[in-house]
């Protein structure tokens, strides 16, 4: 069964929630173009590879009311299988048109809904999705935090400094600094579960952040070794993220 949380987004979808949609896009577009320009070799330009990546929601939309949890496919396998089909269709119907003959769009059919490891989802892509969940956990506590809370955050974990030189930095104490670390942290470990679960089909999904070393309920509250890991493993797919999205806005603006 599907929670909540994610019950009321696909709800959204299906309404045609223009902000839901957007919310998508925004969030898993550039794992999406990545994955295609990886399928393609070459083969696709880069317009085309934007044109398939708004197909491939597009394709979404349609498969929207076929969506059975009970078959076990995870959000991340949803995705993929669809932007497969988006891409076989568009080299299938360019083969089509060197020899000379129209070709009609295939059906998507529903082998996609099958577990992850009999529908071939590589372990490079599910880590993207993932990533892609914490980073727009991230950039929602921006938005909600103090700016100065952040920014105190942003300089300690994401920019590497020690709490002595953002302290200086800040013109604050470093008691405070390590106050305003932890207000922060409470707050991503909140959204990156909500985050999570509302893209998340299987339990398997709901304990990727565990198993990725973000402990959204670490043992101990304030525990140093579980803060400290979750801070590095969230600079690291912060990190990621900040890649991709470059790579990402080569490939939007390449002509």
């Amino acid at each position: 069964m599907l929670n909540t949380l994610t019950t009321s987004f696909i709800g959204r979808l299906r309404a045609r929630d223009e902000a839901a949609w957007f919310e998508l896009w925004e969030t898993f577009g550039p794992v999406i173009r990545a994955q295609l320009s990886k399928w393609g070799r070459g083969r696709i330009g880069s317009e085309t590879v934007r044109d398939l990546s708004q197909e491939t929601l597009a394709a979404l939309s349609g498969s929207l009311d076929r969506y059975d949890p009970a078959r076990g496919a995870r959000f991340s396998t949803w995705l993929l299988a669809i932007a497969k089909h988006v891409l076989g269709d568009e080299i299938d119907r360019r083969m089509a048109l060197k020899r000379g003959a129209g070709r009609a769009n295939a059906e998507l059919d529903e082998s996609w809904m099958l577990p992850d490891k009999q529908a071939g989802v590589d372990e490079e892509y599910e880590a993207a999705v993932f990533r892609a969940k914490v980073e727009k956990a991230i950039r929602m506590v921006e938005r909600e935090c103090d700016f100065m809370d952040f920014a105190i955050y942003r300089m300690r974990v994401f920019d590497g400094m020690s709490g002595k030189e953002v302290a200086q930095s800040v013109g604050t104490s470093e008691p405070t600094v390590s106050r305003r670390l932890a207000k922060v942290r409470d707050l991503l470990r909140t959204r990156i579960a909500e985050v999570v679960t509302t893209y998340s089909f299987t339990e398997e999904e709901l304990e990727e952040a565990r198993r990725n070393g973000l402990d959204m309920n670490p043992k101990t509250s304030g525990d140093r070794a579980d803060d400290a890991q979750f801070d590095e493993c969230l600079a690291e797919i912060y990190h990621k993220q900040t890649l991709l999205r470059e790579r990402d806005k080569e490939l939007l603006t390449d002509p």
